[in-house]
């Protein structure tokens, strides 16, 4: 494959004007940061969402990057998991409340995955979460009888950043800043 340079164009420019004047570092890694087992986006949410455990799931080019979180066995009130999700990601999400009263099964994918709703109906789940919906979802949802959650790209997509940061700060002793820019997709 090799190297494929772009070009930068003049908005990039003025982007990376104001980081280098600034001696300020930036680095993107965003599906490691949706896939880690422990510290990414997904796992993050299974875990502030109060799931009792939670694995690896929905490959995309053939690594896991989402994950399926489980709740007690008596599971989670939906109405309950809905209000857990708008506490965890600050914002209140698309909700096509097809599913179960109870849910005990979660698949979550943050950021664009809305697609993969066909995969969490494949393993039996109870309710899906993502970041932005699809047009089709609604009514794939309700066919199926599943939960589908859209709680916003940017709002599922910061836990793994910030968890990183305090990482690198406690590893290393470097100052770090989350900078926080809502966008309402």
């Amino acid at each position: 494959m090799g190297l494929r340079p772009r070009r930068i164009v003049a908005a990039q420019a003025a982007r990376l004007r104001l980081l280098l004047a600034n001696d300020i570092a930036l680095a993107g890694y965003h599906l490691p940061l949706d896939a880690h087992p422990l510290h990414g986006n997904n796992a993050i949410l299974a875990e502030q969402l109060g799931a009792s455990s939670h694995v690896r799931a929905f490959p995309f080019k053939g690594e896991p990057i989402g994950a399926v979180a489980r709740f007690d066995p008596d599971g989670v009130p939906a109405a309950e998991l809905f209000e857990r999700v708008a506490q965890v990601t600050q914002r209140a999400p698309l909700v096509f409340d097809a599913g179960r009263e109870r849910i005990r099964t979660l698949g979550i994918v943050s950021g664009s995955a809305a697609n993969s709703l066909s995969e969490a109906i494949e393993l039996g789940l109870d309710a899906f979460l993502t970041g932005e919906p699809k047009e089709h979802v609604m009514a794939q949802a309700r066919e199926n009888g599943v939960h589908f959650i859209a709680a916003g790209h940017y709002a599922t997509e910061t836990f793994g950043i910030r968890r990183l940061g305090e990482l690198v700060a406690q590893r290393f002793g470097v100052r770090h800043v989350f900078v926080d820019i809502p966008n309402p997709v």
